[in-house]
């Protein structure tokens, strides 16, 4: 595959994908999330790979999730489209019996908190934020953070950080047990490079039955969670609820939500 959206390199026994669209803070396009299961599928087939790293182009940002100016273009059927090829990706990195660690260099929003929510471990800079976006955009994220979250920092703190879409530093990451290690930027690379020559002198038969082992109690419930929970935002998506979230963005302003909170009362016969 052509690859227009990431970076994709080998070195000395890791793979590493980074996110090559640093003039939309790393936003996730159908594009780049079609590379990226190419490049975690094929990580996942070569021998000579034992962990994968996933981070993002530049200082700013790890990801900043959808792209905004194309969520408001999308319909359900392209919603369908999308979930269902993030689904794909999920698949690719569960199933992959190889270490995954996200290389935090910023901002890790929205869909880009999932993305790091996905892998096994996170590494981040000092300046990383971290946090959702969904119902502040008039969106959801049920690829892993409805599935996963609570399982990192408890049900009340997910909850929180689902539905009050704060921002948080990497600092309070840690200590809340989303994220392993926090690290100056200068040190980010250095540091995960040193955990992947760790993990590749360790059984890789061993750490690809401990991956699946670990993954078992949560893939009960992810896909069911996942696939129904995509397809109940697919048939959000394009509604003047989900439109307002997304325009209001774009136009800088603070969306009006309290409008679909208005009684139907009146209108009863």
């Amino acid at each position: 595959m052509e690859l227009k959206d990431l970076i994709y390199e080998k070195r000395n026994g890791s793979a590493w994908i980074t996110i090559n669209r640093p003039d939309t803070y790393n936003s996730l396009v159908e594009g780049t999330i079609l590379e990226m299961t190419h490049c975690v599928t094929d990580a996942a087939e070569d021998p000579e790979i034992g962990v994968i790293v996933i981070t993002g182009a530049g200082e700013k940002s790890f990801s900043s999730g959808g792209h905004v100016g194309k969520l408001s273009e999308r319909t359900p059927q392209s919603a369908r489209i999308h979930m269902r090829n993030m689904g794909h990706l999920s698949i690719a990195m569960r199933t992959c019996g190889k270490p995954i660690i996200a290389a935090v260099n910023g901002y890790a929003v929205g869909a880009g908190h999932e993305l790091h929510i996905m892998c096994d471990m996170t590494i981040a800079a000092e300046h990383a934020k971290f946090g959702q976006s969904g119902p502040k955009m008039g969106g959801m994220p049920i690829w892993g953070a409805t599935q996963m979250l609570h399982r990192m920092v408890g049900e009340k703190k997910a909850r929180e950080i689902i539905f009050m879409c704060r921002q948080y530093t990497a600092q309070e990451a840690l200590e809340m047990g989303l994220i392993n290690l926090v690290v100056p930027m200068a040190d980010l690379y250095s540091t995960v490079q040193q955990w992947c020559d760790e993990i590749n002198e360790r059984s890789p038969q061993s750490i690809r039955v401990l991956k699946l082992a670990l993954n078992q109690e949560s893939d009960l419930s992810f896909w069911a969670s996942f696939f129904s929970g995509a397809d109940l935002f697919s048939m959000h998506t394009g509604t003047a609820e989900f439109l307002e979230g997304t325009r209001s963005f774009v136009e800088k302003r603070k969306p009006d939500f309290k409008q679909f909170r208005k009684s139907d009362r009146g209108m009863r016969g």
